[in-house]
């Protein structure tokens, strides 16, 4: 006679179960969740031929000038920030001003694209060398940002050769000059349009790893959406989860690409940008097919920087700046792209300050959870706690509350 839990006997709930388990593991190898590595929460996307061994640091002097000569009157409101009090405020302004001192730039762009228009075969391998020797001397002193790549130009536009070539000079240049590739070492790849595309890619990262002796897998890239064909398939599938299957473990991020998308829906000029209503639906996309997965997000770029060096104009650049960076941040993207300098300002102060707003309830409700107690009004359930601890961990690692 089967034993009987209740009344159904154990080998019967056992056949009723049947394939649970199989089902629990293919589920957590799709979703395996989310890394333990840190999250950044901005890249310097910059044009190859202007990066130097002492860029970070000079974005970062610029970045502190601007914030020095311009952080008085009107401040506030161009940041967004005029519902805080002078002390909140002042937390804030010296938060970032720390970051900019001893960590400006947390994710450094190499950029052979859309920002290196112009220049000839020539000049784009001389360019890879230099970069590639400027972020060697980086990392021997120490000013190295914590993840840094470069972005190769596309396999769409007919230049597939020109990008891997240009890649292939990087990697050997950065291996023969450091020694070794930096922990956070990242390539960009650009206006997909095809899956196929992604699975060349890979194999080109495979051939490179193995020309130069490196551990299989240790290049991983970032997959730019910004085609609309990255997002939908020719048979309307959504596209992002086959790009993450063509990766083979290599994908590590997905970058929002604003113009392009917003250019290939037929946007007018004026309606491209960063919160349109129709980015928002790629955003959303992104969120859903990477949830739960090793894959980070990032949103894209603001193309507005200070006409002039006065205050008026590095207010209005910084006002339209923080409102997108908000938008990303209401909308779970937490890192996006800078392109000039003034842009550290406006996004750093715009975290930590969305950051730091009622951290000490926060550290409360994760306390009590920890400890087993009440706290306050809230009834926190652990799906917010994950949430709670993660932001937590952000405002730690980027700067915003010390370490």
């Amino acid at each position: 006679m089967s034993e009987t839990v209740g009344r159904l006997p154990v080998d019967v709930v056992q056949h009723l179960l049947d394939g649970v388990a199989d089902a629990d593991r293919t589920y957590r190898g799709a979703w395996p969740g989310r890394p333990d590595r840190r999250q950044p929460v901005q890249v310097l996307y910059l044009p190859a031929h202007t990066v130097e061994a002492g860029t970070p640091r000079s974005a970062g002097r610029h970045a502190l000038d601007l914030l020095d000569r311009h952080d008085g009157a009107g401040f506030a409101a161009a940041l967004g920030l005029d519902h805080l009090s002078a002390a909140e405020l002042d937390r804030v302004v010296q938060r970032v001003r720390t970051k900019l001192e001893h960590e400006p730039v947390e994710d450094l762009r190499v950029d052979f694209e859309d920002g290196y228009v112009g220049h000839g075969p020539g000049s784009e391998d001389a360019d890879s060398v230099s970069a590639a020797v400027a972020v060697a001397r980086m990392m021997a002193d120490g000013s190295c940002p914590p993840f840094v790549g470069l972005r190769v130009k596309s396999f769409t536009d007919g230049l597939a050769a020109r990008s891997v070539a240009t890649l292939d000079r990087f990697v050997s240049t950065l291996l023969d000059e450091a020694g070794r590739l930096p922990d956070g070492f990242v390539v960009t790849f650009p206006k997909i349009i095809s899956v196929d595309h992604v699975h060349a890619f890979v194999e080109v990262l495979a051939a490179l790893e193995q020309a130069n002796g490196l551990p299989t897998g240790t290049l991983g890239f970032e997959a730019q959406i910004e085609t609309t064909a990255s997002v939908l398939g020719p048979d309307g599938r959504v596209a992002l989860r086959d790009i993450r299957a063509a990766g083979e473990g290599r994908l590590r991020a997905v970058h929002f690409g604003v113009f392009d998308y917003t250019a290939a829906l037929g946007l007018p000029s004026t309606e491209q940008r960063l919160d349109h209503p129709a980015c928002d639906f790629a955003r959303h996309l992104m969120q859903v097919t990477f949830a739960g997965t090793e894959v980070r997000l990032s949103d894209g770029s603001t193309n507005v920087r200070p006409a002039d060096d006065t205050t008026a104009s590095v207010h209005a650049a910084w006002q339209v700046h923080a409102a997108h960076v908000r938008h990303s941040l209401a909308h779970g993207f937490w890192q996006g792209w800078d392109l000039h300098p003034s842009h550290l300002v406006s996004r750093y102060t715009t975290v930590f300050a969305h950051l730091l707003d009622g951290i000490a309830a926060v550290e409360a409700r994760v306390r009590a959870w920890e400890e087993g107690t009440a706290a306050g009004a809230v009834m926190d359930e652990p799906a917010t706690l994950v949430v709670l601890r993660r932001r937590l961990d952000l405002a730690r690692s980027t700067g915003a509350l010390p370490s």
